[in-house]
């Protein structure tokens, strides 16, 4: 099965077969396995693994935490690719994410004020979850419109925790 997988623009072609995968054009071996009870997700991709936490925001949305960076991105198979092609349907308006809490926790720090232009990959708050602190970051340059909570609030899994807006041309 083929899937076209965006992220921060740029669009990867990803074909699944009984033998592995092909990103891009080339031949990878790769399994993904998830944690059971989680959204824990590993992947191994020709012997190299990584540890990711994986949120479904939407239809076809995700939110992929790596390495402690965010990234939002969005998966169509060819099927809906197709048709929104037919349709002259684009894939989903482009913008910065709101910050969302991963997970139930404690918001500990806010390292941004409203009106600040931050760069994707920029740490804007911070929340404690399971006694580990949890730094979520920019996925895209950006201006920050509101912030929604405070240090010392509990905050519940989804909830907006600063809103983000996109960033002027200059």
């Amino acid at each position: 099965m083929k899937y076209f997988v965006t992220v921060s623009a740029r669009t990867i072609e990803v074909d699944l077969h009984a033998s592995g995968a092909r990103v891009d054009g080339m031949e990878v071996r790769a399994d993904l396995r998830e944690l059971p009870g989680t959204r824990v997700r590993s992947l191994i991709v020709d012997g190299r693994s990584l540890t990711m936490l994986a949120v479904p925001l939407e239809s076809g949305i995700w939110e992929l935490q790596v390495a402690g960076a965010r990234h939002r991105i969005e998966v169509v198979d060819e099927r809906t690719r197709a048709i929104r092609a037919m349709t002259g349907q684009g894939a989903a308006p482009r913008g910065p994410a709101a910050i969302r809490a991963p997970m139930p926790g404690l918001v500990t720090r806010i390292e941004v004020a409203a009106g600040d232009s931050v760069r994707a990959g920029q740490g804007i708050v911070v929340i404690e979850a399971m006694k580990m602190e949890n730094e979520l970051r920019a996925d895209a340059d950006a201006v920050v419109d509101r912030i929604l909570v405070e240090p010392g609030q509990a905050v519940e899994k989804g909830a907006i925790l600063v809103q983000m807006r996109a960033a002027e041309a200059a």
